[in-house]
């Protein structure tokens, strides 16, 4: 290859991302437990056991060579140069953050009105148990906003804080997350014991109602889980809750059943297994997207089972 030797190649691939951050940049890295480390531009790249996994975009690799042409953008051949010194790697100036990672706007919750008969009627035309609703919006993690009548589901941390809201029409297909959440914490509906072992894990707020809707009519014990929403299909905000709260030990995977559902638990079970503290814990991971012939998501294969339902009442009338 033009511009480096195969020796110059050979010598580059002998450094380890943590061996060149310790060597180079040793104010980059931040212990995280054990013989892990995360980056302090990244907090979401993790570095153990001699490989390195950026979670939040799902990349990864071994080398330090990887990492700077992964991670930093840089070419093939100014890598391999600053690896073997030609450049002075110690001159490596830190890169600005990412921009999801610059500084956000100020966390606000949307204004709220107290008459939120939009916000029910909708979830309820999805399918929502009325008294799950009523619980939400007792434990003030669920209302609706004064202006547009949006549907807000609020994640927050365990001091009780709003650290996350994001809002969904009541009309249309309107979704976003409000500006400044912290995706870390998402919306979660607690278990009546607070020392609950299950957790069930769902991509949006409604999948997650609708799971714990499913297991009540199912005529289970829908209130020994705890219900989260990732808000995608990132690890970051089940890491955190696992981390909060460490009586939990199983997990129900309920994302969505297609590609980026899939792979997003393939995600989920690898970050809970780089985590020794984590990995050490839990006991049970479960797969459980919804059945194919069921739907894309839980909501949908509650509003199909509701459907049925009304079908069969009907018949049964006749």
């Amino acid at each position: 290859m033009p511009g480096v030797t195969k020796e110059q190649i050979r010598r580059a691939k002998e450094w380890d991302l943590l061996s060149y951050l310790q060597t180079y940049e040793p104010r980059e890295l931040k212990r995280c437990g054990g013989n892990e480390y995360r980056t302090v531009t990244h907090d979401s790249l993790k570095i153990s056991n001699g490989k390195w996994h950026w979670h939040s975009r799902g990349i990864g690799g071994r080398t330090a060579l990887d990492y700077l042409i992964k991670v930093r953008g840089m070419g093939f051949i100014p890598a391999v140069e600053l690896l073997c010194g030609e450049r002075g790697a110690a001159a490596w100036e830190r890169p600005k953050p990412e921009p999801e990672e610059r500084q956000q706007k100020p966390f606000s919750l949307p204004e709220e009105n107290r008459c939120g008969k939009a916000m029910v009627s909708y979830l309820q035309n999805r399918g929502i148990d009325a008294d799950i609703i009523s619980q939400c919006i007792g434990k003030r993690i669920l209302y609706e906003s004064r202006r547009y009548q949006n549907c807000v589901f609020v994640g927050r941390d365990p001091a009780g804080i709003a650290r996350y809201a994001c809002l969904r029409g009541t009309h249309g297909d309107f979704k976003m997350d409000v500006d400044g959440s912290d995706k870390r914490y998402g919306f979660f509906l607690p278990a009546s014991d607070k020392e609950s072992s299950f957790l069930a894990v769902a991509e949006s707020p409604i999948d997650a109602l609708s799971v714990a809707t499913l297991l009540k009519l199912q005529g289970e014990e829908f209130e020994k889980n705890h219900y989260l929403s990732l808000g995608g299909t990132a690890p970051r905000a089940l890491l955190r809750f696992l981390r909060d709260h460490e009586a939990v030990t199983r997990i129900s995977l309920c994302l969505d059943n297609d590609r980026a559902g899939l792979l997003g638990m393939e995600k989920i079970r690898e970050a809970i297994r780089e985590d020794t503290t984590l990995s050490r814990r839990i006991k049970v991971i479960a797969d459980n997207p919804p059945p194919a012939a069921g739907g894309k998501d839980y909501n949908e294969l509650l509003c199909r089972r509701a459907a049925l339902r009304s079908v069969t009442r009907c018949e049964e009338r006749a």
